[in-house]
């Protein structure tokens, strides 16, 4: 049976669950769409994840993913989660994970926002230093993200260190150890990404393209089997010819 609900649509100014007020649509996906709100009486922003209800049957996915999330709570990249709920839209029954707003700016338009549309050397090893520890507090609890790309690490605060938060966790069927192998895949392809690309590899520096591997998956895995791995060579190669 289809649901009644393709597509929220939720306008500025709408309640929602008798206590928060849509301020604006963050954005949308395959699970739902979600909204950045502000809490009646406290005026707390905070964002709210709703799920479409036929991809969430006997609201299967949203548990499973505020449970994620609850497991999660101590790793600093993941953002905070606050609560499941299941409201009323459209005299339909939706789940919603409400959790803490963000700001900042996604990965993407912070590289694209630069000068050369790409990372310097040194500022692209520290954040993908942060962004490797952040996902190894992930792993460290068995899990993984899924599906890291530029656009779900959300920058915070850019400065000597970056404070960074990743979004849209993901759930797949197959194994944990095969999707934290992918995220290892992923960060590397991140670092390829915000250096430029393919414009620039071949002017990157050797102990760069160490890491890098020509983003050959087989090659990628067999120096970093897992992400400590990976932490562990940033922490103590020798960076001088990336001078």
């Amino acid at each position: 049976m289809k649901s009644k609900i393709h597509e929220f649509q939720l306008q500025k100014g709408r309640v929602i669950s008798n206590r928060f007020i849509v301020d604006s649509f963050l954005g949308g996906g395959y699970e739902g769409e979600v909204y950045k709100v502000v809490e009646q009486h406290t005026n707390s922003v905070r964002a709210i994840k709703l799920f479409y209800p036929k991809r969430n049957e006997k609201f299967k996915v949203s548990s499973r993913y505020a449970k994620k999330l609850d497991k999660l709570r101590d790793s600093p990249i993941v953002m905070d989660y606050l609560s499941h709920e299941i409201i009323t839209i459209k005299g339909e029954k939706v789940a919603c994970i409400i959790s803490e707003y963000i700001e900042g700016q996604s990965l993407y338009k912070f590289v694209q926002s630069q000068k050369s549309k790409r990372i310097a050397v040194f500022p692209a090893i520290h954040l993908i230093y942060s962004i490797v520890c952040g996902v190894d507090s992930i792993h460290y609890e068995g899990e993984y993200h899924g599906d890291l790309h530029l656009d779900n690490i959300i920058i915070k605060k850019f400065g000597l260190e970056f404070d960074l938060k990743i979004i849209d966790l993901h759930h797949w069927g197959d194994s944990k150890k095969d999707n934290r192998e992918e995220d290892i895949v992923k960060i590397i392809r991140i670092l390829y990404d915000i250096l430029g690309g393919d414009k620039h590899y071949k002017k990157l520096p050797k102990s760069l393209k160490e890491i890098i591997c020509g983003l050959k998956r087989t090659l990628i895995l067999k120096k970093f089997k897992t992400i400590s791995d990976l932490r562990y060579h940033l922490e103590t190669m020798d960076w001088s010819d990336a001078a």
